[in-house]
C-alpha cells in the first residue's frame, strides 16, 4: 500500500517535513504567511493581499517592511525542505512540485482517478487522495477570509472523492468498507441526504436492515429538530424500500467521475433567484427607464449577443437596490429563469470564480457529479446550458471585468452587473454611473420610512438630516430606520447628532446597516499609496481640489494616476474641469468623514499639501498688479510642485485664484486647526493681494481672524502683528477707523518689540491713512514722514515711493498744491525707476486730481487716461474703475457728456460687480449731476437718490466704504 508523505501539508494542521522529521515553523505570522503561499502554490500572491491576511484588523505602518522580514525568515527556515520563496514585482510565490504539497497531490490523484474510470486504479487513487487529509485544513491557524474560496473548493473536492470511493466500493460489493467511509462523511455533513441514502443502501446491502432503518430515523430526527423539514422524496423512497425489503441486491450509484456534458432532462429547472423587489424604492426614474430598455427581451432576436448593462457608483448609493428593482420589472420577459450571483467584490477575497460557476450550474439543475473540475470547463457548460434557455443574469458586487467575463452567458440573455469599480472594459450596451438621490427624491424616500406626515411637521429638521446624509440612499435608510424605531423622537434630536461631523458615522448605523463599514470595504482593498491619499484628502475639506495636490500628498511628481485609482473605485468623484483646465475632484461628505477618521498619522503629509498651496499662492500673487503689504512668514512650510505644473497654474494668476479660492480659504483654517500657525497666517497674508484686487473683504477678514487666533494660541508674535495689520486694512476700507487704529497700534508695538522695522513702518502707514480719513491731516503727515524716514534708513525704495505718494496726497487734500506736486512728482519718478507700474498708475490718478484743481484740464485728462491705460494693462479692474470714474468726470466738465457718461456707467458696473459701495455711490453722484446739468430731471433724481441711500448705509456702519481709502492706504 502506497503511503504518501508530501513535504508540505495544509489538509489539516500546517506541517513541514524533511528527511529528519517535522520542521518547526515558529510564530503565528510566519505560519500564516507560509499557509497563504502554499494555498496559492506556483502563483504570485500580491503583497497587499498578504498584508491583509496577516493584519486583518489594522495594518501597521511598517506592514510591508514586516512582510519582507517574515519572508526572509521563511526562506532561511524552508531551505532544508528544498523549497524557495521567489520575490516578484507585485508579491511573492512559492514554487513546488506536485508531490511536495498535499493539496496539489490530492487534486492530481483525483484527476488521475477520473481519467482511469471506475476500476481498481481509480479506487487506489481516491484512497491515496483521501488519506492525505488529517483534519480541518489549516485548523491550527486563525481563519482568514482570503483562504475561504480555496479551502471551500478543497473541501468540496474531498466530499466528491469520498462519495465516489464509497460508490465504487458498493458496486464491488465491498459494503463494510463503504459503510466506514460514509459514516465519517455524515458526521461532517449531517444534512446531506444523498450521503445518508448511500449509507442506508450500504447497510442494507450488508444485510444490516435494522441499522439502515435506524440511520433513516437518525437523519429524519436531525432534519425535523434542526431545520423543521421532513426528508426529501429520494430518501423516503429508499426508506420505504428497505422497510419492505424490496431493494435489488446490486445498488447502482452515480459518480462524479462519469461527468455528462449536461444535466439530464429531468434536472432542467427554471431558477427564480432574484431577490424580492424593494417595496419603498424611490426615484431614479431616468435610470429605471434606461435599464428597462436595455434589459427587455421584447423585440430582441434570440440569436443576438447578450445585452449587458453595468451599474457603477460609490458605496451606499443604491446600485443593488436599483438593479434588483429593474430586474424584477423585466422578469416576465425571461420565463426560462433568472439567476442571481453575489460576486463578493467588496470583501477581502472575492468569491472564487469556480465556486460562482458551480453555484450557477447547480441552480441550472446540475448535480455535484455534473460539475467539471476546471473554471474553463464550468464556464463552457454554463454557456451551453443557457444557449437554448435565455435568462436574465444579475451579477451583484463585481470586483472587476475579469470576474464578470467568465460569467457572461450566450446569445439571447441579458446581464445586469453592479460594481463599485468603474467597469468600462465590457462590451456593455449601457453603463450607468449612479449618483446620490436628488433632495426631493431623498425626502420622499425618508417619508416612506418614517411617515410623510411626520416629515411635513418638521420639514426643516428633515432637510438638515438629509443634507447630513449627503442624500446617500444607505445613509437616508439608516436615518429613517433610527427614526422609525423611535417614534417619540423629534427629528431635531437626530439632526443635532448628525450635525457633528466627527460623530456622524457613529450615528449612521442601524442593525447590520452601517455607512462606515460600507466605505471601509472599499478602503481595505486600496494599495498603500492610494489609501494614504484617501486619508489625506479627507482632511482637506468639502470643496473640490485639483489633481496635482496628490503630488504633494505623496511627495513626488506626476502622481495623479493615484487619483485615477480612487475615481475608478468610486471613493472620489470627478468634479469637472475648472476655468484654467484643471481636473477637479471631490469626496462625498460621508466619504470625507470616513477618510478623516482614519487620518491618524498624516500630519507630515498635510504639512506638504499646505506647503504646496503656499508656494503656488506666493508665486501667483507675485504676478498680480500689486502685492499689498507683502508681509510673509519665512517659517511657513513650502513644497515645490513640478516646475511645469507651477508655471501652468500661475502664468495667469487671477483665474487660478478664482478656481482655488475656496480651497485656499479652507487651507488657512485647516492649518490653524492642525496647530500649524506659521502655515495659517503665512497663507492668509499671501492671499491679501488677491482679496484686495477683488474686494473680497469677508474672506480677507475671515482668514485673518482664524490665523490671528492661531498665532495667539501659538504665541507667535510675528503672525499676530501681521494679521492685525491685515485686519486693520479691512477696517480702513470699511470706514471703521477707530477699530483700525487700535489694531494698528498693537501691530506697530509688536513689530517694534521684535525689531522688525519694515513691519513697524507699514503699520505706521496704516495709522497715517486712518488719521487722514478721520480728518486729522497734520497727524497723518507726521505718521507718513516717520514711515518715510524708516524706509529711507532701510533703503526700501518701494516703501519710500508709497510714503512720498501718501504725503503728497495729504498736501493735495490741504490744497497745498506746490508741496503736493513736489511729493507726487518724486513718487512718480521712483515708481518709474522701480518699474512699479501699479504705483505709477496710482500716483498718476493723484496728479490728475491736482491738475484738475489747478485748472489744467488737458493735463488732468492726459494723466488720468495714462492711469486708466496702466490699470487696464495690468488687469486691475478695481483701480481702473476709479481712474475711469475720474476721467468720466473730467470729460463731463469739458462738455463731452456722451463720452463722460459712458465712462461713468462702465465704472459703476465694475463697482457693483466688485461690491465697492463707496465707489458705486460716487459714480451714482457724478451721473446724477451729469443728468441734472443736462435737464434730465427724472434720471438725475434716480441717480442722486441711489447715491444718498448708499452713503447713509455706509455712515450707518453697513461696511463697504472703501472708496477714497483704496488709493490712500495702498502701500
Amino acid at each position: 500500500m502506497v503511503v504518501d508523505q508530501p513535504v508540505f501539508s495544509v489538509l489539516g494542521s500546517l506541517r513541514v517535513r524533511t528527511s529528519e522529521g517535522t520542521l518547526p515553523v515558529a510564530g503565528t505570522k510566519p505560519r500564516v504567511l507560509l499557509a497563504s503561499l502554499l494555498l496559492n502554490a506556483n502563483q504570485v500572491v500580491g503583497s497587499d493581499l498578504l498584508v491583509e491576511t496577516l493584519w486583518p484588523q489594522r495594518r501597521p505602518r511598517s506592514a510591508l517592511a514586516n512582510l519582507r522580514t517574515y519572508v526572509s525568515f521563511l526562506r532561511g527556515t524552508l531551505g532544508a525542505a528544498g523549497a524557495q520563496i521567489l520575490a516578484r514585482p507585485s508579491g511573492y510565490a512559492v514554487e513546488l512540485r506536485i508531490d511536495q504539497l498535499d493539496a496539489l497531490l490530492f487534486e492530481d490523484l483525483v484527476t488521475r482517478a477520473r481519467a482511469a474510470g471506475r476500476n481498481e486504479e481509480a479506487i487506489e487513487c481516491l484512497r491515496r487522495a483521501l488519506a492525505l487529509w488529517h483534519g480541518t485544513p489549516l485548523g491550527d491557524l486563525p481563519a482568514s477570509p482570503q483562504w475561504d474560496g480555496r479551502l471551500r473548493s478543497l473541501t468540496e473536492a474531498r466530499l466528491g472523492a469520498a462519495e465516489d470511493l464509497a460508490a465504487m466500493r458498493m458496486e464491488r460489493g465491498e459494503y463494510p468498507a463503504a459503510i466506514g467511509d460514509l459514516r465519517e462523511l455524515v458526521k461532517v455533513h449531517p444534512f446531506r441526504e444523498d450521503l445518508w441514502r448511500q449509507l442506508m443502501l450500504a447497510l442494507y446491502g450488508s444485510g444490516r436492515q435494522a441499522e439502515a432503518l435506524q440511520a433513516y430515523a437518525t437523519v429524519r430526527q436531525q432534519l425535523v429538530d434542526e431545520l423543521g423539514i421532513e426528508p426529501g422524496p429520494d430518501l423516503r423512497a429508499v426508506h420505504a424500500a428497505v422497510l419492505a425489503g424490496e431493494l435489488p441486491p446490486a445498488v447502482p450509484a452515480a459518480s462524479a467521475l462519469q461527468r455528462p456534458p449536461a444535466p439530464s432532462a429531468r434536472s432542467v429547472i427554471a431558477p427564480q433567484q432574484l431577490p424580492p423587489d424593494i417595496p419603498d424604492f424611490t426615484g431614479r426614474t431616468g435610470a429605471v427607464a434606461d435599464l428597462a430598455r436595455a434589459l427587455s427581451a421584447k423585440g430582441r432576436p434570440s440569436d443576438e449577443p447578450p445585452s449587458i448593462a453595468v451599474v457603477v457608483g460609490p458605496p451606499g448609493v443604491g446600485k443593488s437596490a436599483l438593479a434588483v428593482h429593474c430586474a424584477n420589472a423585466v422578469r416576465a420577459d425571461y420565463p426560462a429563469g433568472q439567476l442571481y450571483l453575489g460576486l463578493g467584490g467588496t470583501v477581502a477575497a472575492p468569491t472564487d470564480l469556480g465556486e460562482l460557476l458551480a453555484e450557477a450550474l447547480r441552480a441550472l439543475g446540475a448535480g455535484e457529479a455534473d460539475l467539471p473540475p476546471t473554471v474553463h470547463e464550468r464556464s463552457a457548460l454554463y454557456r451551453s446550458l443557457l444557449a437554448e434557455r435565455p435568462m436574465l443574469v444579475l451579477l451583484d458586487d463585481a470586483a472587476d471585468a475579469a470576474q464578470v467575463r467568465a460569467l457572461l452567458p450566450g446569445n439571447g440573455c441579458a446581464v445586469l452587473v453592479t460594481s463599485r469599480r468603474r467597469i468600462t472594459e465590457l462590451p456593455s450596451s449601457l453603463r450607468l454611473d449612479l449618483g446620490v438621490l436628488s433632495p426631493s427624491e431623498a425626502e420622499e424616500f425618508l417619508g416612506k420610512i418614517v411617515g410623510a406626515e411626520r416629515l411635513a411637521e418638521e420639514r426643516e429638521d428633515a432637510s438638515a438630516i438629509l443634507r447630513s446624509c449627503g442624500y446617500l440612499p444607505l445613509a437616508v435608510r439608516i436615518a429613517g430606520a433610527r427614526l422609525a424605531g423611535r417614534p417619540g423622537w423629534p427629528l431635531s434630536v437626530l439632526r443635532q447628532r448628525l450635525d457633528d461631523e466627527s460623530n456622524r458615522l457613529d450615528e449612521l448605523r442601524a442593525g447590520d446597516l452601517e455607512v462606515r463599514d460600507s466605505f471601509d470595504r472599499s478602503y481595505r482593498q486600496l494599495p498603500d499609496e492610494v489609501a494614504r491619499t484617501y486619508r489625506t484628502l479627507g482632511l482637506l475639506g468639502p470643496q473640490s481640489m485639483p489633481g496635482w495636490v496628490v503630488d504633494a500628498v505623496l511627495d513626488r511628481t506626476r502622481a495623479e494616476t493615484v487619483m485615477d485609482t480612487l475615481v475608478d473605485v468610486n471613493l472620489v468623484q470627478p468634479a469637472g474641469t475648472d476655468a484654467i483646465g484643471q481636473r477637479r475632484y471631490r469626496l462625498h461628505d460621508l466619504a470625507r468623514c470616513n477618510a478623516r477618521e482614519k487620518a491618524g498619522g498624516e500630519r507630515h503629509t498635510l504639512v506638504r499639501v499646505l506647503g504646496a498651496w503656499m508656494t503656488a499662492t506666493e508665486q501667483a500673487a507675485s504676478r498680480l498688479p500689486t502685492t499689498l503689504f507683502s508681509l510673509t512668514s519665512a517659517a511657513a512650510p513650502r513644497w515645490d510642485p513640478a516646475e511645469e505644473t507651477l508655471r501652468r497654474l500661475t502664468t495667469d494668476p487671477l483665474p487660478w485664484f478664482d478656481a482655488e479660492r475656496e480651497s485656499l480659504v479652507a487651507a488657512v483654517r485647516l492649518a490653524a486647526d492642525a496647530g500649524l500657525s506659521q502655515a495659517s497666517w503665512g497663507l492668509a497674508a499671501a492671499l491679501v493681494p488677491y482679496f484686495d484686487l477683488n474686494c473680497r473683504f469677508d474672506e480677507w477678514r475671515q482668514t485673518h481672524q482664524v490665523a490671528l487666533d492661531s498665532a495667539r494660541m501659538a504665541e507667535d508674535l510675528n503672525g499676530e502683528a501681521a494679521m492685525l495689520r491685515g485686519l486693520a486694512q479691512v477696517c480702513l476700507y470699511q470706514d471703521r477707523y477707530a477699530e483700525a487704529r487700535e489694531m494698528l497700534r498693537r501691530s506697530r508695538a509688536i513689530f517694534h518689540e521684535l525689531g522688525d522695522i519694515r513691519g513697524e513702518a507699514i503699520s505706521i502707514c496704516g495709522l497715517g491713512a486712518a488719521s487722514q480719513f478721520s480728518g486729522e491731516h497734520l497727524t497723518a503727515l507726521g505718521y507718513f514722514r516717520q514711515a518715510l524716514a524708516m524706509f529711507l534708513a532701510m533703503d526700501d525704495r518701494s516703501g519710500e515711493a508709497y510714503a512720498r505718494q501718501a504725503i503728497g496726497r495729504v498736501y493735495l487734500t490741504l490744497r497745498d498744491f506746490r508741496q503736493a506736486s513736489g511729493w507726487l512728482g518724486e513718487a512718480l519718478r521712483l515708481a518709474e525707476e522701480l518699474g512699479d507700474a501699479h504705483r505709477e498708475g496710482g500716483v498718476s490718478m493723484q496728479l490728475g486730481r491736482l491738475y484738475d484743481l489747478v485748472a489744467q484740464s488737458d493735463e488732468a485728462m492726459r494723466v488720468q487716461g495714462r492711469a486708466l491705460d496702466i490699470f487696464e494693462t495690468l488687469g486691475d479692474r478695481h483701480c481702473g474703475a476709479y481712474a475711469m470714474r475720474n476721467l468720466g468726470g473730467l470729460q463731463v466738465k469739458k462738455g463731452d457728456r456722451s463720452s463722460g457718461s459712458d465712462q461713468l456707467q462702465r465704472s459703476l458696473a465694475i463697482f457693483q460687480q466688485l461690491g465697492d459701495r463707496s465707489g458705486e455711490a460716487a459714480a451714482f453722484q457724478t451721473l446724477g449731476e451729469l443728468h441734472q446739468s443736462a435737464g434730465r430731471t427724472a434720471l438725475a433724481q434716480y441717480y442722486l437718490h441711489q447715491a444718498l441711500t448708499l452713503r447713509r448705509e455706509l455712515q450707518g456702519g453697513a461696511g463697504g466704504g472703501q472708496g477714497p481709502v483704496l488709493m490712500a492706504s495702498h502701500p
